[in-house]
């Protein structure tokens, strides 16, 4: 990427159509589907976990790993991102939109004034409506994980 990467943020679309067209020119196309996709990324992801596996709780900015490790994680960090962006495209799937879609449908299920704090899931707070044009409700209480308690 050299210069040009470092002098600009790198937007979800420029690794889209990178992503693309390093598919397009190796003629790769024919093995992206999005189940082979898929099962690449859930590779990726075990070897993003591998790196944590043993190393118990890791605080925040990472202190006492060395560059070399911080490399190797910005490397299969950037494998997830990777595979989850070209995924996303072969499904036709607007992946930034669709997270910022998600983070507005969070917000109603995780209320500020009923969860700042607090790590619970959001079946314990109380039920929010999304509004009717996205033709969504949030979960309500489920009476499945009561007889579970």
């Amino acid at each position: 990427m050299g210069e040009e990467g470092e002098s600009k943020s790198v937007t979800l679309e420029d690794l889209r159509k990178k992503m693309a067209e390093f598919a397009r020119e190796r003629d790769w196309e024919q093995f992206h589907s999005p189940r082979n996709l898929l099962l690449a990324l859930v590779g990726e992801v075990g070897e993003l976990s591998e790196i944590f596996q043993w190393r118990g709780e890791v605080p925040k900015g990472l202190p006492g790993w060395g560059e070399e490790e911080k490399e190797h994680l910005g490397e299969e960090l950037s494998d997830v991102l990777l595979y989850l962006v070209r995924l996303s495209d072969i499904c036709g799937i607007d992946l930034g939109k669709a997270a910022l879609r998600k983070m507005e449908l969070n917000a109603l299920k995780y209320p500020v004034n009923q969860c700042k704090g607090s790590s619970r899931k959001h079946t314990h707070y109380s039920s929010s409506t999304i509004p009717i044009s996205t033709n969504i409700t949030a979960p309500t209480h489920c009476e499945c994980e009561e007889s579970n308690k």
